[in-house]
């Protein structure tokens, strides 16, 4: 495989950070790419671990979330939280349309006739823009969530955004990422104990049922698991 040009003061290329632990994968993205590396986060589970790994490292990476205006409550009540646990502010990236907008340019409800034009508005053109002039971002995406994400490296060119992905947490299990958290005593949000595992917009998100796939709460009945920011 072929990759482009690292940055000379990098000290490790891309396949020689598999199987590297998560913390020295953190600390190692923080290191090389400093304040141009950012963090994304929907403060789910392993976001939250993220969060923790990183709080202790200077310079911080760039925290940031996506709010589309539907995140659930209890969501905009861990961003609260997080930021004052932490003392780290995370910046809001909002889409360009309101919801009202939005319902007056392509109708109301736009999640449910249309989700991946809704996804696009609300998460993928923010994030294109929020990324710009970055040279890396951190996501907390695993390779056990679903079949697109199964061949995510630790660290990987992201061509649709042009810049390098370090995805720290690819190998960890979703009993991993639940051990960290309470032996870490981590905030993370209560959902998760309530059917959750992946929390996303609230129209789009129900709990899933014991036996069933993780993501099958996420735009439930139909054909699409991925929002469109990590395929």
């Amino acid at each position: 495989m072929s990759w482009p040009e690292i940055p000379p003061h990098l000290d490790a290329q891309p396949e020689g950070l598999e199987g590297w632990p998560a913390d020295a994968v953190v600390a190692w993205a923080i290191a090389a790419f400093g304040s141009h590396l950012a963090l994304a986060s929907s403060f789910g589970a392993e976001d939250m671990v993220l969060i923790d790994l990183a709080a202790p490292h200077r310079p911080r990476p760039n925290l940031f979330y996506l709010d589309t205006g539907l995140l659930f409550p209890e969501t905009y009540d861990l961003i609260r939280q997080v930021e004052r646990h932490y003392q780290w502010p995370a910046t809001r990236v909002a889409p360009e349309l309101t919801l009202v907008d939005q319902a007056r340019n392509f109708g109301p409800s736009l999640w449910e006739r249309d989700p991946d034009t809704c996804c696009r508005l609300r998460k993928v053109e923010p994030l294109q823009r929020h990324l710009r002039g970055k040279a890396a971002w951190m996501t907390g995406i695993r390779r056990a969530q679903t079949p697109a994400r199964r061949k995510a490296r630790v660290l990987e060119w992201d061509s649709r955004f042009g810049l390098w992905k370090v995805n720290p947490l690819v190998d960890w299990s979703w009993e991993a990422v639940l051990a960290y958290l309470q032996q870490h005593a981590v905030p993370h949000n209560p959902l998760h104990h309530s059917g959750y595992p992946s929390i996303g917009c609230l129209p789009c998100t129900t709990a899933v049922a014991t036996g069933e796939d993780p993501r099958a709460g996420r735009w439930r009945g139909q054909v699409k698991t991925e929002c469109g920011l990590h395929q």
